[in-house]
């Protein structure tokens, strides 16, 4: 831990401030969590955040203390411009990226032991002119990792092979290269950072029926299960290619540890069903520690104060017991 209490130390990022990030850290900051945790944002956002909520909030510095309700460590970064709630301002994605910046390279240091995100408006970073495909994406070019998405809930984890791609990009970009690898790093941080001694990995197939023996497309047969057979062969424990709503089905999931998806909406529509709002989303494949919530900016509920924070606080915990296994 970087914390000489042995409290780990979890960096907040509120993402797009016009979004409901800010007012989900404030209704997380009124729970009792067992951590330090310090936002990295302006303060006076937070403090917007709370006068919506009709709450009350004591921001203070960083002084390396466990996280009391009703408190805030923050490391202040300023805005470009004051945030008005439900309209993004794409002066101030620079800011945006600053405070992932701080919280990003304090993990790689050893200043925090993990970071947390709230969700960001990928379109208005890209108005600013910023290339700028997701948090998972540019994380790992900051930390030189290859990420790989993973979501959780109880009784389900989803992981996925690509992620914002276009669908039509799809096929190309899976490659038995990239699918090793993807495979290599669930297998890998499962072990390591959950303690699984043989984690169990569905893969599902690109194509509807897996392929159906070539008649629905080759990607199964030329690609999918060639790498799946090696990976056996090397001592991993591997299932598939399975048609997607086969794996999806309860008698496959009550036998395995994780699905893996070819893409981002074959997979993220189950768990989502499943769990939203009780979801954490886990980047596997950094060398640092992040965790973020399950959902978008919601811009048509920023401002109104009934953002449910119950994802924000899941990510949080996920984020603590990261940590401490980080350290075992």
């Amino acid at each position: 831990m970087s914390s000489s209490k042995g409290l780990p130390r979890i960096a907040l990022t509120p993402g797009e401030p016009a979004g409901i990030g800010p007012e989900l850290l404030v209704k997380a900051a009124l729970r009792d969590i067992p951590a330090q945790l310090i936002a990295v944002c302006d303060p006076a956002l937070i403090e917007a955040a709370a006068r919506i909520l009709d709450v009350d909030i004591t921001l203070v510095a960083d002084d390396g203390l466990a996280h009391q309700s009703g408190t805030l460590a923050v490391v202040p970064v300023s805005m470009a411009r004051a945030a008005r709630p439900g309209f993004p301002d794409p002066e101030n994605a620079r800011y945006v990226l600053e405070t992932l910046d701080i919280a990003c390279d304090g993990c790689s240091s050893g200043k925090f032991d993990a970071m947390v995100t709230g969700p960001v408006q990928k379109s208005v970073i890209n108005d600013a002119g910023i290339a700028f495909s997701g948090h998972t994406e540019y994380l790992a070019g900051r930390t030189g990792g290859y990420p790989v998405m993973m979501l959780a809930t109880n009784g389900l984890r989803v992981a996925l092979a690509t992620t914002h791609l276009p669908l039509k990009a799809v096929p190309a970009a899976i490659n038995r290269t990239l699918l090793e690898r993807v495979i290599r790093i669930i297998d890998g941080d499962l072990k390591k950072r959950f303690s699984m001694d043989a984690p169990r990995i569905v893969v599902c197939g690109l194509n509807p029926h897996a392929g159906e023996g070539g008649h629905l497309g080759d990607e199964e047969i030329e690609i999918i299960k060639p790498v799946v057979d090696a990976l056996l062969k090397d001592g991993l424990d591997l299932i598939g290619p399975l048609p997607a709503d086969t794996a999806f089905t309860r008698h496959v999931l009550n036998d395995c540890d994780v699905v893996l998806a070819m893409y981002h909406d074959q997979g993220l529509p189950v768990i989502k069903h499943a769990g939203f709002g009780d979801i954490v989303n886990i980047t596997l494949g950094l060398p640092i520690i992040r965790t973020s919530v399950d959902h978008g900016t919601a811009l048509d509920l920023a401002g109104s104060g009934r953002g449910n924070a119950d994802s924000l606080i899941r990510a949080i915990d996920s984020a603590i017991d990261l940590a401490r296994a980080n350290v075992r």
